[in-house]
């Protein structure tokens, strides 16, 4: 499967579409959505050349993108909708579109893609420069949108293509939801402005299924029929795939860039993944920031987030919470315009000697041992989902002599191996971030228990809220001392 450098296309399971076919294609479909009144245009659809198509095709024609993930519920669309104004819903799900209280205007617009509008919606102001709405699922499930301005966009993908080309990228192959920015500034787009092909199957054939169920055979299977060169995977993804490798399965060729982002990964994760062929690289960013801020290498050593994009700027308060300066986000909306001045993440970090970007967690969830140790637990919490035995781990100690971890196990983990896991994690950490207690979890956290997010991530004080009793119980019987375990059920 060749690829013409210097020739941006699509690829997907009907096919290939060069550069002009790509053109022609947007063309049709902008001036589709030019005769319907809308400024907002939402897109809920399954991975596919279509995605990336409307997409483009909704830039052509002056209006604003609304991606809905297809993980969302319908309360979750609903609401996006609903605090975007958006009238017109491009969507291949056309059942979906009902429940949504939409109508069908112009059926196959583009591929599977049809029209759908929802009527009379109540009119909403958009900060000014808005071109896309992102919605985070947000950490009590009411999804958050975040406006974003073309120029700052495009200024991310612009800063990633100059790696890309270094890197000699000719393919990269979506295994995000393209609704997701990350996959779909980070990923799509930069492809497109670095002259490489955009493979874009289903989300089904590259092995994800919702926010946060990963099938790492089907993922292999995928990155063996595509050949790519690169790749964007969530640290989970990667876990499960060096775990598939060890277990024998083919590990892949070719690739040249495996960018991990979306949450903390262990720099031992990221040194296993390449050893076994994966070019592993950390990465560091936020949907304020349009997607990505800073990226490691393959050929620097694991351990930091990498170095800042040459678009942005980034400093430190004196409490040492990041700061980015660059082009701006319009705002958030139905928020007051933002204050002037650098962009407060609320993470913490530094930079080496190297000029890297260290991230050390979230200043919010920083915790202070009773010996006085300040310990981010996004840290102890990476070490401990490093290991193939661990599927999620939530981090609590706040005023304690030691931590404490909340684990879900692969499968059904005997005490003994998870204890075995856990001190493995530990031999790779200080001894004030060591965890000293760990319990089991009843069961995983879902969106179903209310302990994650629809995207999978972790609702850290609903956890508390339903663990911490538990925790507190065994600090109270006083039986931590030394590098002592227990496992609590």
């Amino acid at each position: 499967m060749s690829v013409d450098p210097g020739s941006p296309s699509l690829a997907g399971c009907d096919g290939e579409l060069g550069a002009d076919a790509v053109a022609g294609r947007v063309d049709a479909l902008a001036r589709v959505l030019s005769t319907h009144d809308g400024e907002v245009v939402a897109l809920l659809a399954d991975n596919g050349p279509d995605w990336l198509l409307a997409d483009r095709a909704v830039r052509t024609a002056g209006r604003v993108l609304l991606p809905l993930p297809t993980f969302f519920t319908d309360a979750q669309c609903r609401h996006a909708l609903d605090a975007s104004g958006a009238r017109l819903l491009l969507t291949d799900d056309a059942a979906r579109a009902a429940v949504l209280g939409a109508g069908c205007v112009a059926s196959a617009v583009s591929g599977a893609l049809a029209l759908f509008c929802r009527g009379e919606a109540p009119p909403v102001t958009l900060p000014p420069g808005t071109a896309k709405i992102t919605f985070t699922s947000g950490t009590t499930g009411q999804p958050k949108g975040v406006c974003l301005g073309a120029d700052q966009l495009s200024s991310v993908s612009r800063s990633l293509a100059e790696v890309a080309r270094d890197l000699g990228i000719r393919r990269h192959l979506c295994m995000l939801p393209l609704a997701v920015l990350l996959e779909n500034v980070a990923g799509a787009d930069t492809a497109c402005l670095a002259g490489a092909q955009c493979a874009v199957p289903p989300l089904a054939q590259t092995g994800l299924s919702g926010s946060s169920r990963f099938d790492a055979r089907v993922a292999l299977t995928a990155i063996d029929r595509w050949r790519p060169d690169s790749l964007i995977l969530l640290p989970q993804m990667l876990t499960a795939l060096v775990a598939a490798i060890d277990a024998g399965l083919p590990a892949p060729r070719g690739l040249k860039l495996v960018a991990v982002g979306g949450a903390r990964v262990s720099s031992d994760l990221i040194a296993r993944a390449r050893v076994l062929g994966l070019p592993a690289c950390e990465g560091y960013g936020l949907s304020e920031a349009g997607s990505v801020v800073a990226l490691n290498l393959p050929s620097d050593p694991p351990g930091a987030a990498g170095r800042v994009l040459s678009h942005l700027r980034v400093d430190f308060s004196p409490r040492g919470e990041i700061l980015i300066d660059g082009p701006r986000l319009p705002g958030y909306l139905g928020a007051s315009p933002l204050p002037d001045g650098p962009l407060p993440t609320g993470d913490l970090g530094h930079f080496d000697a190297l000029g890297r970007l260290h991230v050390t967690g979230r200043l919010k969830h920083q915790i202070i041992t009773s010996f006085g140790r300040n310990v981010s637990p996004e840290w102890p919490e990476a070490e401990l989902l490093a290991s193939s035995a661990l599927a999620q781990a939530v981090v609590f100690g706040e005023a304690r002599p030691t931590l404490a971890a909340v684990v879900v196990a692969r499968g059904d983990l005997p005490d003994a191996a998870l204890a075995a896991a856990i001190d493995a994690a530990n031999a790779r950490l200080p001894d004030y971030a060591r965890i000293g207690v760990f319990l089991r979890a009843d069961s995983p956290f879902s969106p179903a228990n209310g302990l994650a997010t629809e995207n999978g991530r972790v609702r850290r004080d609903a956890v508390w809220a339903r663990y911490g009793e538990r925790i507190a119980a065994r600090y109270e019987c006083g039986e931590i001392r030394g590098e002592s375990r227990h496992v609590l059920s």
